[in-house]
């Protein structure tokens, strides 16, 4: 049964923090099988096959992400219309959310298996890391309809209040996928290939998990006539989706950028570069709770007319993001390179210690910039819940053409050193566009007296 949440009245700390919890700990989960994944990898196949799940990394992240971006994006007239407690309208949002998913699923799939060899190929990747990256995307681009299955119906039940049915989700997938890693790697010696298996399979758990606690909310009991295709709503959600899915789809190709300058160094440097990347995670673990909350807060009280409601939430989202922001940024200083260890394995003690002091290096450059990231967060989450995703969209342009900038030229002049910076320079070219947008999107509405 789904545990659906009116955030349009009370204590904006305690519905923020109750909602965003339950997030974290699921993100925790969710990481926690990323990283074994990398770490069984790493350790069991060897540094040539870490470096290709990290050749992978931000071609899979791309089209994820747009499909993550798409299905975010439908579910904000999902919250509106909880939120407006209009009944039929929130049906509709609903299974003309599920619809689209599958259509647009089922397009990314084929032209993403069609285009994984030659964009390798163009970013250069290193010889040693080809194959086993094109066992991996394989594997995840032929699972997409099972991500974004997931990933559409945890954000029904975000935007019904309900954080605790998806961290119960990926509570049971990472315990299943850590499960199949170790046996699918070490045991069935399957390599690279089987961590893509595990993780696909965990998937396609949290998938029906959610699919089935969406279908058993009383609010949403579907009638045959609310799954006819409805031109207007469809509309509407791919109006609010498609600036999401844009928005992840150039963040991406910045990082593709990246990659592209990563791959220059190395085998070595992508294989420490990747290990940090598995923790990056970690470090955003509570942003991106804490945005999925601010989103379905700010959506609910947009449809209830509860305007600074708003305000305050945001306020409150803010002072508490960047105190936990400061707080993992200190733990990565303290304990960064031990965690890193625990993905490097390699013949020559040489090469671990240079694939530790890269990944150490890149991680401390973005724990000094992690309370950027977690504003980012906040306000951009803030601004979709109210219907923008343009200013969104627009802030994630920044992002590509701040990451590209410092990636493609930075280097020339410090070398490795300055490709650390690209991230956290994105990070602030995003955050000048996304906290002037929120104030002028809150300041069209007046104050009610609703804090």
């Amino acid at each position: 049964m789904a545990h659906t949440r009116d955030m349009t009245s009370g204590s904006p700390a305690r519905l923020l923090t109750g909602f965003a919890v339950p997030l974290m700990l699921g993100s925790i989960c969710q990481q926690l099988y990323t990283m074994v994944d990398a770490a069984v990898v790493g350790k069991c196949i060897g540094l040539e096959a870490l470096a290709s799940i990290g050749a992978a990394d931000w071609l899979n992240w791309l089209v994820l992400g747009m499909m993550m971006g798409f299905t975010q994006g439908f579910t904000i007239l999902t919250a509106q219309r909880f939120g407006a407690e209009d009944g039929e309208g929130l049906r509709k949002s609903v299974t003309q959310s599920i619809i689209m998913t599958v259509v647009i699923s089922a397009v990314v799939t084929a032209v993403s298996l069609a285009a994984m060899r030659p964009v390798l190929r163009l970013l250069k990747t290193p010889e040693e890391s080809f194959a086993g990256a094109v066992q991996y995307l394989s594997v995840m681009f032929g699972g997409i309809i099972v991500m974004a299955g997931y990933n559409v119906m945890s954000s029904i039940l975000r935007a019904l209040g309900d954080s605790r049915n998806p961290l119960i989700a990926m509570i049971i997938a990472s315990v299943m996928n850590v499960v199949l890693d170790l046996l699918f790697v070490p045991v069935f010696h399957w390599g690279i290939l089987g961590a893509g298996i595990a993780t696909v399979l965990g998937q396609v758990f949290s998938c029906v998990y959610c699919a089935v606690c969406v279908f058993r909310v009383p609010t949403l009991a579907m009638k045959k006539e609310d799954w006819r295709f409805s031109k207007p709503v469809v509309r509407e959600i791919m109006r609010l989706g498609s600036p999401m899915a844009f928005q992840n789809g150039i963040i991406g190709a910045g990082g593709l950028a990246v990659q592209y300058v990563v791959n220059g160094f190395g085998y070595v440097f992508v294989a420490g570069f990747t290990a940090t990347n598995k923790l990056y995670g970690l470090l955003e673990l509570a942003a991106t709770s804490f945005g999925y909350s601010m989103a379905t807060y700010s959506g609910q009280n947009l449809g209830a007319g509860k305007y600074d409601r708003i305000r305050r939430g945001l306020r409150t989202a803010a002072r508490i993001g960047f105190g936990v922001a400061v707080c993992i940024g200190a733990a990565m200083f303290l304990f960064g390179s031990k965690l890193i260890g625990l993905f490097v394995s390699d013949p020559d003690p040489e090469v671990v210690r240079e694939a530790i002091r890269v990944g150490n290096t890149y991680l401390r450059f973005m724990a000094v910039g992690l309370p950027i990231l977690y504003m980012l967060h906040i306000y951009r989450s803030a601004n979709q819940g109210m219907g923008d995703t343009f200013m969104p969209m627009l802030s994630g342009m920044a992002e590509l053409a701040m990451r590209v900038s410092v990636a493609l030229f930075l280097p020339l002049a410090l070398g490795e050193t300055g490709i650390y910076f690209a991230e956290v320079v994105a990070w602030a070219g995003a955050v000048c566009i996304l906290i002037p947008a929120y104030y002028r999107n809150i300041h069209k509405y007046p104050h009610d007296g609703a804090e």
